[in-house]
């Protein structure tokens, strides 16, 4: 191996994959951004947006889990990962990879199974999955049989905040997504808590 490999390879060897769940799933909804941007947006209306009215064939059964992966703009896409980094390492250390895998899954068909079966709005973006990371993220702490503060304050300020804005309101944001999201956090905290009694 000559010098110059040895220093990039030493340089390399500061850096850890500390999360892998997360850091894979940032990356792929990084790679799926510059896809569409390079389709002109057909992969989004084509795999990567769940469509109401559509549960059923192939199509819509990946979309109602790839959704996730897309994202609608720049904006969009900075705004969710910010969140997601700084939160999902948090979580993935908790909880372990295999079971945040498990729960954003799980996550993400629940929120766009009844999101498209009740609603007029498709979904795209990890925002569902942010807000159930940030409720997760509550339940870090172990706090025994209580409920902690910070739990109770998070979801006032986000689920709350959701409710607030109006989950019918036509700003093409799924404020139901997000409530959803937050929701199934509470759910895997909750059971979280009951498992390790």
């Amino acid at each position: 191996m000559s010098g110059s490999s040895k220093g990039i390879k030493k340089i390399f060897d500061k850096f850890d994959y500390n999360s892998p769940v997360i850091l894979t799933y940032a990356f792929i909804c990084v790679v799926v951004y510059i896809a569409n941007m390079v389709t002109v947006g057909r992969l989004n209306k084509l795999l990567f947006i769940t469509y109401p009215g559509s549960c059923f064939g192939l199509l819509p059964a990946l979309r109602s889990f790839l959704y996730i992966f897309g994202h609608a703009n720049l904006q969009h896409l900075t705004g969710n990962m910010t969140l997601f980094l700084l939160v999902g390492p948090i979580v993935e250390e908790r909880y372990g990879s295999k079971k945040l895998l498990i729960m954003i899954f799980t996550t993400a068909i629940i929120t766009s199974v009844i999101n498209n079966i009740i609603f007029s709005t498709g979904m795209i973006g990890a925002s569902g999955i942010v807000f159930m990371l940030i409720m997760l993220s509550a339940f870090t702490e172990k706090s025994g049989d209580k409920i902690p503060i910070t739990l109770v304050l998070v979801f006032i300020i986000y689920i709350g905040g959701e409710i607030a804005s109006g989950i019918f309101e036509n700003d093409n944001i799924s404020h139901f997504g997000h409530i959803a999201g937050g929701i199934c956090g509470l759910g895997w905290g909750f059971m979280h808590k009951k498992i390790l009694k």
